[in-house]
């Protein structure tokens, strides 16, 4: 009889434990989420190691409160844990990648990036695998590991872009002329930005071979960067147009040669 007391005392203290575990669990990584000086991409990984951390120790309590060694399980366990290790490399890659890439933070959820020839917006970060959409809404699920092995470029990262407009213009044409009509354009434009070492600037950048190469530089804030690219592309084509300055097609020039009659001219 008190065999079965005991063994009753111990079954209940057990399911203390893991229910006390399972409570605390879910408290910590709810407690975790709601802490706002973390990132969001942070928090849910920060959260969900908490709570699993407090269930393994439940466990773990739980063994030892049954007599069981827990330290040859956790050698047992660990052995186990480095065959598996060795037959998914390519998956724990990804976990490792997307560690690295939790904390070292190229980008956040929300932000805009470029690696290989895809540009798109991240969604969510996990351990394995990174959820995007690009701007025509195609969803990309890529594996942590391709995002850590490639350049990421985050486009969303500083507050502020510059961006360079060619604008090509006749030999013909008086350049000063170009100038004055392409400034009356931007200061028509309140996005740009003007601060010291980012006032926009007009430049002769190359000679080509049917037009004088012209360069607007500009900065803008990024939320701003494509709208202010489309518009001021139509503004300065109408502002060039109205004042009479030509934007040039390629031309070629080519020269035919009657091959009979230089035939011809060798024999004679």
């Amino acid at each position: 009889m008190e065999f079965m007391t005991d063994i009753l005392a111990d079954i209940t203290l057990a399911a203390v434990i893991l229910g006390g575990g399972w409570i605390i669990g879910n408290w910590a990584g709810k407690a975790v989420e709601k802490v706002k000086k973390i990132d969001t991409t942070l928090r849910s990984f920060l959260a969900g190691l908490a709570k699993y951390a407090i269930y393994v120790v439940a466990i773990i309590t739980v063994l030892t409160q049954f007599g069981i060694q827990t330290t040859s399980l956790i050698a047992v366990l660990g052995a186990a844990g480095l065959a598996i290790g060795l037959a998914l490399q390519g998956t724990l890659s990804n976990v490792s990648a997307g560690v690295m890439l939790l904390f070292l933070r190229p980008f956040s959820v929300g932000d805009t990036i470029s690696f290989g020839d895809t540009t798109a917006t991240v969604k969510t970060l996990g351990l394995f695998v990174t959820e995007l959409t690009t701007a025509d809404n195609i969803f990309i699920f890529t594996p942590n590991s391709n995002l850590w092995n490639t350049e990421i470029q985050n486009l969303s990262r500083n507050d502020t872009r510059r961006q360079d407009i060619p604008v090509g213009i006749s030999y013909d044409d008086d350049i000063d002329k170009a100038f004055k009509t392409i400034h009356k354009v931007l200061d028509k434009e309140e996005r740009l930005l003007d601060a010291k070492g980012k006032e926009p600037q007009i430049m002769v950048s190359n000679m080509g071979e049917s037009s004088v190469d012209l360069t607007v530089r500009l900065w803008t804030k990024s939320a701003d960067l494509w709208g202010v690219k489309w518009d001021l592309n139509k503004a300065i084509k109408e502002a060039l147009d109205k004042d009479g300055i030509t934007i040039p097609y390629p031309t070629r020039t080519i020269e035919t040669v009657d091959s009979s009659a230089k035939a011809k001219k060798k024999a004679a």
